[in-house]
């Protein structure tokens, strides 16, 4: 016993390392830095202040954050909408196709996020494909504009976090007692019925699950917010790089960052209350 204790303490000490040193060490330096002033040159003044968290409460960013969470929002709610079809659809499947369709749910994880959001530019454009195809169906008589705006933003976001609602989703709905289902139809519920009073409450823990899980990345993937935003768009994540790489305001940017970390830890706090686990955040 003590030598499999004395193991299991060795075989920990990578993990404590890895997590002090690129983990605890960095965001305890970005909390120092929230309380820092910066000169004119980009520099920091190590002198204790709070005009950092005083900024961040100005109109301006103020916007800026309700933007994010509307986002956010928009985002977490066509996931769901997307997902629970899908999920609802394997349900009825055998385990082998279960399997294989979540599986090809992660597939596009084999690609650079970076790189697939790129290739939305040659779908969404003036002359990309869907316009191309909606014009040439005469469904449209003009090209839309599906790029450089929030639109743009919206898909991005809904295609990069897809998986993430889906494979919390279908973990939940894969679970739910198929006996309990045919009891609804044997006693005359409809579909609807069904869906509201069985499928929801019993995938509701994993809907709290996606939720968390795409929203969160919603307000800080500043990459989609550049590439189909067209930079014109601010949300959060673009407003913490513009104050470390544009601005050279660090300290503006650490306090922006600790706001962004308390509004993650908030939710996880609220989804806790709700009755989630903690353990159920790994989805699948």
């Amino acid at each position: 016993m003590k030598k499999n204790n004395l193991f299991k303490a060795i075989s920990i000490i990578p993990v404590i390392i890895y997590s002090i040193t690129l983990i605890l060490l960095p965001l305890l330096y970005i909390f120092f830095l929230s309380f820092q002033k910066n000169d004119s040159y980009g520099g920091i003044i190590y002198e204790l202040t709070l005009t950092n968290y005083f900024t961040i409460i100005d109109l301006t960013y103020l916007k800026v954050f309700l933007k994010s969470a509307l986002i956010g929002i928009i985002t977490t709610v066509l996931c769901i909408l997307i997902s629970y079809p899908f999920a609802l659809i394997l349900k009825n499947k055998s385990s082998k196709v279960q399997n294989l369709c979540t599986k090809l749910v992660m597939v596009p994880f084999l690609t650079n996020s970076l790189i697939r959001t790129y290739g939305w530019i040659v779908l969404l454009r003036k002359n990309g494909v869907i316009n191309a195809t909606l014009q040439a169906l005469h469904i449209t008589n003009a090209p839309l504009n599906l790029m450089y705006n929030n639109i743009g933003i919206i898909i991005g976001m809904t295609y990069t976090l897809l998986p993430f609602m889906i494979l919390p989703l279908c973990s939940a709905v894969f679970k739910i007692d198929k006996s309990l289902i045919e009891a609804a139809k044997d006693l005359g519920a409809s579909r609807m019925q069904i869906f509201k009073n069985i499928i929801v409450p019993e995938s509701i823990s994993g809907v709290f699950n996606g939720s968390l899980m795409v929203f969160i990345p919603a307000i800080g993937y500043f990459f989609i917010a550049d590439i189909l935003g067209g930079g014109k768009e601010m949300i959060i994540g673009n407003l913490i790089k513009n104050q470390f790489l544009t601005a050279r305001n660090w300290p503006l940017g650490s306090a922006i960052s600790i706001f962004l970390i308390l509004i993650t830890f908030i939710l996880v706090k609220i989804y806790q209350k709700l009755g989630g686990k903690m353990d159920d955040l790994g989805g699948m």
